[in-house]
């Protein structure tokens, strides 16, 4: 999966906002302010980092090679994915929309009726 696409997945999603808020490199994705991904550009192997179920996130941690605690985030609810060549595209969707609905759903309840999420 190219930064492109996951940028573009991002972008589709309800009020998200997309920002370098920490340097040039770290394509920073916000839900009502909210970072629900960070997306490295400049690594390779590409990699960014969800947020996660804190048990959720462990289990995949041990399920997975590719699936690393958060680089520089906590490492109790982030997890750091590395975009290798056999990863499905539909698993690293599914990781996305799991961090996104993650912390749309933590908005407050007025929040997130104004926003329609």
């Amino acid at each position: 999966m190219t930064a492109e696409e996951i940028r573009d997945y991002c972008l589709e999603k309800r009020e998200v906002e997309e920002s370098f808020p920490f340097d040039n490199e770290t394509l920073v994705f916000k839900v009502a302010g909210k970072m629900f991904l960070l997306l490295a550009l400049d690594s390779q192997p590409l990699q960014f980092n969800v947020k996660c179920d804190p048990d959720k996130a462990v289990e995949l941690r041990e399920k997975y090679s590719y699936v690393l605690p958060g680089y520089h985030m906590s490492k109790k609810h982030w997890n750091t994915i590395i975009c290798e060549s056999h990863v499905a595209h539909k698993k690293i969707l599914s990781w996305i929309d799991d961090s996104y609905d993650l912390v749309s759903n933590s908005l407050p309840k007025t929040l997130k009726n104004k926003l329609g999420l």
